[in-house]
């Protein structure tokens, strides 16, 4: 399946291939694959190594001896030589923090290294790292669940990629039954989320939802709670991290939706779950969203770090975990955590774009997210329909003044105002 990432290795490739390349991404997101394909289709001398199942390698890079040496018995116990032409594909680098140290070894040297690394919970390890990390002799770059744009290329319905973009600059009206198939197009994501192996069964299935492998999703939920047994520090801090993540799905469904640490634990305090956020935050198995006190740029000088969303980092996920039918997605029909998922859907596709988003609110009203931007302060308003009432939106311009907002529902692209519409499968232009 094509994936837009793609082109950020070929910017690494083209740019900067002798500086040492790290994906962090969560698991299950098709970072191994996408890189195989990428190195496989690019180099002609192509190495690749897993971590998980090369201890031997670990111990040569755990030892007291210098990282040539090391580079040496590494060619050895891979019974290899690495070429001036060859990519080195480290997986599951994670596994060996000497490893991730010597990539500022690999950076400087005077021959041409041409490395790339990635992990599982690579975003834990970083956070956690105790060894010199090589700073400024790696490229970090993040890679994330194939949003509603990649959806649509694999469904085949790439044409109306163009179509979608267009109305979006123009602020022109989308064709009605293009509008109503895309809509579809857009539940049926929210059943299956971004996750790769989850679409290419849908798209396996023709599409028929009826015929998806809903264990697959399951399983890749199964995963991420094996992950935090495996990688923390001791069992009460995986209590914590699993106690969190499955309590996100509810505390989507709040009116208010601020993360509150009374619904994991009536006595549950900041500092009793500070760590565990942090490590699924780590993980990029949740979405953070901050609280801004005042309208002004920067909104990350003014965020509250005490005061946050979470969202899941896929919302097909958050479909599984709340064990929604299908079918009321499909059908368009109201149900508790409808909303939920169209402003989780939102989150994940801006982080995707790589955009830093906050949200404002005071006693009374609410902006779902913020967006510091060239052109001002954008506010964006979620709904997961058509009715488009919104009292805190009009409060918000009428005090601030943004050069114009954005809502996001299932009504057709226009301007009202100064309030851009534009519906929910055309988040991806933001």
């Amino acid at each position: 399946m094509e994936r837009k990432f793609t082109q950020q290795l070929e910017n690494w490739k083209n740019n900067s291939i002798l500086t040492p390349l790290m994906v962090v991404g969560a698991r299950q997101i098709g970072k191994t694959y996408i890189i195989n394909e990428f190195c496989t289709n690019n180099f002609s001398d192509y190495i690749y190594i897993n971590l998980a199942d090369r201890l031997d390698i670990i111990e040569i890079f755990d030892s007291n001896i210098s990282t040539e040496d090391k580079v040496k018995k590494l060619e050895l116990s891979i019974n290899k030589k690495i070429k001036e032409d060859t990519i080195v594909f480290i997986d599951e680098i994670q596994e060996s923090e000497s490893m991730i140290s010597s990539l500022k070894y690999f950076c400087e040297n005077s021959f041409p290294y041409k490395i790339i690394c990635a992990g599982s919970l690579l975003g834990v390890k970083l956070k956690r790292f105790r060894k010199s990390f090589p700073v400024g002799k790696v490229r970090i770059i993040n890679m994330y669940p194939m949003d509603f744009e990649e959806f649509l290329m694999a469904a085949n319905y790439k044409m109306a990629i163009d179509e979608i973009k267009e109305c979006y600059y123009n602020n022109s009206k989308m064709p009605e039954p293009i509008h109503q198939k895309l809509l579809e197009y857009y539940r049926l994501y929210l059943c299956t989320g971004g996750m790769p192996q989850s679409v290419e069964n849908l798209i396996q299935n023709e599409l028929s939802i009826l015929d998806y492998d809903t264990n697959i999703l399951t399983s890749i939920i199964n995963s991420y709670i094996a992950d935090m047994k495996k990688y923390t520090i001791n069992y009460f801090e995986t209590v914590k991290i699993e106690r969190v993540y499955k309590n996100i799905p509810s505390q989507l469904a709040k009116e208010n939706k601020k993360f509150q640490y009374s619904k994991l634990d009536k006595n549950a305090r900041k500092r009793d779950y500070e760590s565990a956020i942090e490590w699924l935050l780590a993980s990029e198995m949740a979405i953070e969203s901050l609280q801004v006190n005042k309208i002004e740029t920067p909104l990350k000088a003014f965020s509250n770090i005490g005061t946050f969303k979470l969202y899941l980092n896929d919302v097909g996920l958050l479909t599984t975990i709340l064990e929604i039918p299908y079918n009321k997605i499909l059908l368009d029909d109201s149900f508790m955590y409808k909303g939920a998922l169209a402003e989780n859907y939102v989150a994940e596709t801006l982080m995707a774009n790589n955009h830093s988003f906050y949200y404002w609110s005071n006693n009374q009203f609410e902006i779902d997210f913020l967006l510091d931007l060239e052109d001002g302060i954008i506010p964006i308003e979620v709904k997961a329909s058509d009715n488009i009432k919104s009292t805190s939106l009009n409060k918000y311009i009428e005090k601030y003044k943004p050069p114009y907002a954005i809502r996001i529902s299932t009504k057709n692209f226009g301007m009202e105002g100064n309030i851009k519409s534009i519906p929910l499968y055309a988040t991806f232009c933001i």
